[in-house]
């Protein structure tokens, strides 16, 4: 009890102590290091900040982050003005590839196209978390690489060999089955997943990264 109880007043002060998060209605179980956010907050940007802070704290071994941004009156956007808003943000973007396009229902933006790489569609993704009004962030889009199947693990081989923030000493495995990579294996801490999930984006031709990784803390 101890333990469980440690990880969740851990997660807690994480939560009260990070400048970004306004934790006064989010509440923190755990279980064995599996941890729930549930509760509610202002912003999106919050939403993914607090899911962040909890995966900082030692012993945390998954995040499940069931909160609900609930917007206050003036962050209210209407489906017309948030989708004029996003894809205005996405053409002003020298990061974003072009035919990438959101559309909003109700605050929650939907994102499609196509991309080459799985870098270019989680910087889609960021540039338009962050816009006044948007409650939750939808991303279908489709990353079209042209690299054979069989090569794929290769590349991603060696995009882990090459990042300094992955050890040498890893036991992370690579398999593949198409475009899509699964990631099986050890990690200490959630830093070093973030290393590995990384590299493999970062490698040409992968189109879904499959992430069953175990953080051993």
């Amino acid at each position: 009890m101890g333990k469980t109880r440690d990880v969740r007043e851990a997660v807690e002060t994480e939560l009260s102590y990070d400048p970004r998060v306004d934790a006064a209605d989010i509440s923190v179980k755990n279980i064995h290091g599996k941890v729930g956010l549930t509760g509610t907050v202002p912003s999106y940007p919050q939403y993914l900040e607090a899911a962040r802070a909890a995966w900082r704290v030692a012993g945390v071994t998954e995040v499940h982050n069931h909160l609900e941004v609930v917007l206050p009156p003036g962050a209210v956007r209407d489906d017309a003005m948030l989708t004029t808003a996003a894809n205005n943000a996405l053409a002003a973007d020298a990061t974003v590839p072009e035919g990438a396009e959101a559309t909003a229902r109700n605050g929650n933006l939907t994102l499609t196209g196509t991309v080459q790489y799985l870098s270019q569609r989680a910087a889609v993704e960021k540039v338009v978390s962050g816009l006044i009004g948007v409650r939750h962030v939808r991303d279908e889009i489709d990353v079209v690489c042209g690299v054979e199947p069989a090569d794929v693990k290769q590349l991603v081989k060696r995009a882990l060999d090459r990042s300094a923030l992955v050890p040498d000493d890893s036991d992370v495995l690579v398999d593949t089955s198409g475009s899509t990579v699964i990631l099986t294996g050890h990690v200490q801490t959630r830093a070093e997943r973030d290393a590995v999930v990384g590299a493999t984006w970062m490698a040409r031709g992968v189109a879904m990264v499959v992430d069953e990784l175990e953080i051993t803390g």
